[in-house]
């Protein structure tokens, strides 16, 4: 078996992967729109948005915040803040922006009213430390909001062995390359260690039932054929097992047989003020 460094980020930066989180994004957004309404992300607002991607959260948060708000987006990856700058230009926004840059080693002034991130504190090696360093960026009184999974509750019913195999893959592929999957218990800790107020927090998840299940059960096969590669290396599975080209497919044809109950990861909203 060979080895991954601790804290490996196991999707890596491929072209496919970009694709995959633009596509995560169009499902994930109604959820992520909620928990940053709620948490208080309002127009006229400058925000700095931690671990951008390929900017789907900034975009998000650019459409709430208005014209009258900025937001800036950080990631360590040069591609997807290429990826990121591209679609941008191409929607013509004019309150968001992506620098080059170490997020850790960047400064920015004014301080922002509020720093966001969506599936970015799981894969940091400390996240108090992480966020610790993101609340001296925000005012007094201002926001620090994430949007974390936690595929704890993940399961079928009746067992549509292929999907629970594959929550069963990603989850294992996570924690032996250290990052920590499922956060729900994890966030608040995470926050209070940082100096921060205990925090608010919320919870969603996908339920569905045989074909209405389409579009979540190919969100998990996309991302089982992101961390195949660590996979592999991890000695979670290998190709032949996962069979990736026939993956979505065989899970839609397996619970729709079945007629399974689908749950999803959940999806935890957590937010303090500084």
């Amino acid at each position: 078996m060979s080895s991954v460094h601790p804290h490996s980020y196991v999707l890596g930066h491929s072209e496919r992967e970009l694709e995959r989180l633009s596509a995560q994004a169009r499902f994930l957004e109604p959820i992520t729109r909620q928990f940053l309404r709620e948490a208080g992300i309002v127009p006229g607002m400058r925000v700095l948005d931690f671990g951008s991607g390929v900017g789907d959260v900034a975009f998000l948060a650019a459409e709430l915040v208005g014209d009258t708000g900025e937001v800036v987006g950080v990631d360590r990856a040069p591609a997807a803040l290429a990826a990121a700058r591209k679609r941008s230009d191409a929607r013509s926004l004019r309150n968001v922006s992506f620098p080059d840059g170490d997020p850790a080693e960047m400064a920015f002034e004014p301080q922002f009213d509020a720093v966001v991130g969506r599936y970015v504190l799981l894969f940091q090696d400390d996240p108090s430390a992480t966020l610790r360093k993101l609340a001296l960026r925000v005012r007094p009184g201002g926001l620090v909001v994430f949007h974390e999974p936690d595929w704890g509750s993940a399961r079928s019913f009746p067992p549509g062995p292929t999907y629970d195999r594959c929550c069963q893959w990603i989850t294992e592929t996570f924690r032996l390359a250290g990052n920590d999957s499922n956060m729900a218990c994890k966030l608040p800790a995470a926050f209070v260690g940082a100096g921060l107020p205990a925090p608010s927090m919320r919870m969603q998840t996908f339920i569905g039932i045989g074909a209405g299940c389409t579009v979540f059960l190919q969100a998990v096969a996309d991302l089982v054929g992101s961390v195949l590669p660590t996979m592999e290396q991890l000695g979670v599975a290998t190709a032949a097992e996962v069979e990736p080209a026939t993956l979505a497919e065989r899970l839609r044809l397996e619970v729709t047989a079945t007629d399974s109950v689908i749950i999803g990861r959940s999806e935890i909203g957590v937010w303090s003020r500084v």
